[in-house]
């Protein structure tokens, strides 16, 4: 049996071209990083620019305060793949007795100063800026500073957000209410908004760096300007007590002395072999070894398992998703964790025997010799359509959820990056009106239980969701690629890959076909909720593989015909160099360009 063919048409075409390519979330950092291209930078230079347009553009689901990952592969070496790490730890105030004992909580909340970790966004693009890129700091930002300072149109779903929390701002959080709403209303779509604070910030960078006496020298200049501006603004911001997602008034525990030493930088990734390709992702401080632990156990299933167009495909990888990520929620964290194992082929084996004809209404982790798993603190019952997309959301009760955006861009030489910026969403903690941003949320993934390998403790990263993609053929890059969504970037990257990889469809093809995810797992958003059996799904997928599924016991949530999964993607061909891009249409924001 083949895979389901995909449509004989697509929403927009698989670019195809020579010279360069960038795909993104936003068609404005899209058309920087294609104008970066076009004056011979790099795909490194076109990355950072682009990305600091997306701090401007998008500010829901991205910010200078929050996080990035990234997964690269330079023209001089191909074959040695890096990660770009953005995470930050959390601060040395931010301990689980401070929290439970001082505070009264039982669970990071999802909104406010004290689910921060250190911002390391800014200082992981600027250490890929001094190693990898070609411009100075000044070039890169132009683009994120015009558009601060000069405005741009602002997003529909800019607009949606700010009149969701326009309460929360108004009541508590003045500061935001005065970013986003001084005419005392949101924006409407479409409108011209500043953000000339923040346009401030990034040309006080620019100014550090010119007065270096080389590039490199420059942007690490700009590195130190950044901590020396940002990390006392920070600290005397979040003394005041502010509004939290948990109902009740909390200051913040960050420091300037906390991004003073923090500093981003590379890693080694995870890699496992999936039908002749090496599929790229990071360590098990992040959830992308989720991706790999799929792959690994679908591995051993005939082709049509692998079909999501099909009742029996669909459930089968709902099924192994829910493997894979159990194992995130009792494993995975920034520790010593047995990755050997739960990516070994004996181990795949075990688990595949798992995946039966019924859906599975049970957190199954699975065991490591010589380790036992501790207990996951009880979980709330979620309500699966609160759970849909993964897009930024705010509760009755005014507390809110974000998401993220992504970006890929490969150039003529061969550079090529995938990249996942988030946190510090304009609805995650008040403006600090110094810097015209916000902090980030990612602490919200830790849990408040020493027993935990993702618990909450000083100096350590919290177990991200950001999780990009590179996939290799013969050991070189040919595809870079990611989506928005929490912790369904893992979930929808995957019947994309199974669709390329195996079902032969185009990257267009496939970002376009309809897809699905469980909700049958532990959040890693406050209030870290699970719905037993739950699974989201397209409506396009159809009756008869939507009653297949309702009759095997999975608990179906119909999210609209165009609703879930925001991949982008680049391509590149190592025997003529032939590049490529396709971009996500849903949510009318995404684009890919080149030539």
């Amino acid at each position: 049996m083949t895979f389901t063919p995909p449509p004989a048409s697509t929403t927009r075409p698989d670019l195809q071209g020579t010279f360069g390519m960038a795909a993104s979330t936003h068609w404005l950092a899209t058309a920087s990083a294609q104008s970066v291209l076009e004056r011979d930078g790099n795909a490194f230079d076109a990355a950072c620019a682009a990305a600091f347009v997306l701090h401007v553009v998008e500010p829901h689901l991205n910010g200078p305060g929050g996080d990035l990952v990234g997964l690269f592969s330079t023209a001089d070496e191909p074959d040695d793949p890096r990660v770009l790490m953005g995470q930050g730890p959390a601060p040395a105030g931010a301990t689980i007795d401070h929290y439970r004992d001082t505070e009264g909580l039982d669970l990071v909340p999802g909104s406010g100063a004290l689910a921060a970790a250190v911002p390391a966004a800014v200082d992981a693009w600027l250490v890929l800026l001094r190693d990898h890129g070609t411009w100075t700091v000044r070039d890169v930002l132009a683009y994120a500073v015009g558009y601060a300072r000069d405005g741009h149109p602002v997003l529909p779903a800019v607009a949606a957000t700010v009149e969701r929390v326009s309460g929360l701002f108004a009541e508590h959080w003045p500061t935001s209410a005065a970013r986003w709403m001084p005419d005392g209303r949101p924006p409407r779509p479409g409108e011209t908004v500043t953000n000339p604070a923040y346009a401030a910030l990034l040309e006080q960078l620019g100014d550090a760096a010119d007065g270096a006496p080389s590039r490199g020298a420059g942007v690490e200049a700009a590195r130190t300007a950044w901590r020396e501006l940002v990390g006392p603004a920070v600290e005397e911001f979040v003394a005041t007590p502010h509004r939290h997602a948990d109902g009740r008034d909390h200051a913040g525990v960050m420091t300037a002395a906390d991004l003073a030493s923090s500093w981003a930088g590379y890693e080694q990734p995870t890699t496992t072999e999936f039908r002749g390709r090496t599929i790229v992702k990071t360590g098990a401080w992040g959830q992308g070894p989720v991706l790999l632990q799929a792959l690994r156990l679908l591995e051993g299933f005939e082709d049509d398992r692998l079909d999501v167009a099909t009742e029996l495909g669909a459930h089968t990888v709902l099924e192994t998703l829910k493997l894979a990520i159990a194992d995130r929620d009792a494993w995975y964290g920034d520790t010593d964790v047995p990755l050997d194992h739960l990516l070994s082929a004996a181990y795949a084996a075990d688990r595949r025997a798992l995946v039966g004809d019924r859906a599975s209404h049970e957190l199954r982790p699975g065991s490591v010799p010589g380790r036992t798993a501790p207990p996951l603190p009880p979980l709330r019952t979620a309500d699966a359509a609160a759970s849909g997309t993964g897009e930024p959301t705010v509760q009755v009760n005014g507390t809110t959820r974000g998401d993220t955006c992504h970006l890929d861009v490969v150039d003529r030489w061969g550079n090529m990056i995938s990249a996942t910026p988030s946190g510090g969403w304009l609805q995650s903690s008040p403006t600090i009106p110094a810097l015209g941003f916000c902090l980030g949320t990612r602490l919200q993934m830790t849990w408040l239980d020493e027993s935990s390998p993702s618990r909450l403790a000083p100096g350590v990263r919290p177990r991200t969701t950001l999780s990009p993609t590179l996939v290799l053929d013969g050991g070189l890059p040919v595809m870079a690629c990611g989506t928005p969504g929490g912790d369904q970037q893992d979930q929808w990257q995957l019947p994309f890959l199974l669709r390329v990889l195996v079902g032969g469809y185009t990257p267009q093809e496939a970002i376009d076909a309809p897809t699905l995810h469980t909700t049958s797992m532990a959040d890693s958003f406050w209030p870290r909720a699970w719905t037993p059996g739950g699974a989201v799904v397209e409506s396009r997928l159809g009756a008869d593989v939507i009653d297949g599924l309702a009759r095997r016991g999975h608990v179906l949530t119909e999210a609209g015909p165009w609703s879930l999964g925001r991949l982008s993607a680049v391509t590149r061909d190592p025997a003529d160099g032939l590049l490529g891009a396709a971009a996500n249409p849903r949510g009318a924001q995404g684009y890919a360009s080149g030539r």
